[in-house]
């Protein structure tokens, strides 16, 4: 049974995120859809999404110190997380990102 994120969530300051991915793979395609249906449906308005294909901005991971795709940094409000996977376990990225529930 795969559980319910509750809608309270509190977000305190719009999340900065740039999620790396290779391409269009099936993997990168999954991660990008489970991202923006995360945000769309509990951050409102409370984040900017940059997507980056680190084939064709290799020197942008480079610098960001990417070694594994797709990964998924939290650049604002600190501290900085970075997370890799495909972020199908909504309850598990809301919490790694830091966001906290109303209760």
């Amino acid at each position: 049974m795969k559980k319910k994120i509750p809608e309270n969530i509190i977000v305190e300051n719009k999340l900065v995120l740039q999620l790396y991915v290779s391409g269009m793979s099936p993997k990168s395609m999954e991660a990008i859809e489970n991202i923006k249906q995360l945000c769309d449906e509990h951050l409102n308005e409370a984040f900017e999404l940059e997507i980056i294909d680190i084939y064709k901005n290799p020197e942008v991971a480079s610098r960001q110190q990417i070694v594994f795709s797709p990964s998924l940094i939290k650049s604002l409000p600190l501290p900085k997380k970075t997370l890799v996977g495909n972020f199908a376990d909504k309850e598990k990225v809301i919490k790694a990102l830091g966001i906290a529930f109303k209760n």
